[in-house]
């Protein structure tokens, strides 16, 4: 298993980072909402820092490097469903959307250095 850590290479489209980790079997969908992040699978709803982050990559626009998302390789904590979130950062996204991804990357940070230290 990777941790929040080995983080795709950054800089590539969004399709490229979905596709590399469909790839390596994040098939589901889960998305920021009201209240957290919803699997699609399970349709729960968790709080951001109950979310397993695996990976994560953070991509620019081919035609607006504005237009930049963080794609995070995650596990649903109630179905354990393997899939992507895709999260705006930057000056285009939603308030939320940066909460969430700041907690995503503390949760990260954490399961990573509970590895570390296991």
């Amino acid at each position: 298993m990777t941790s929040a850590a080995d983080h795709a290479p950054d800089g590539i489209t969004l399709l490229e980072a979905i596709r590399t980790l469909e790839g390596a079997g994040y098939t589901g969908q889960l998305a920021a909402c009201d209240g957290g992040v919803q699997c699609f699978s399970c349709r729960t709803v968790s709080r951001p820092g109950d979310v397993n982050v695996e990976r994560i990559c953070r991509t620019e626009g081919a035609s607006d490097p504005a237009d930049m998302v963080a794609v995070a390789a995650v596990r649903c904590p109630s179905c354990h469903t393997r899939g992507t979130l895709a999260l705006k950062y930057g000056p285009g996204s939603a308030p939320e959307e940066g909460e969430i991804l700041a907690l995503l990357d503390d949760s990260g940070r954490r399961q990573a250095e509970r590895s570390a230290h296991a």
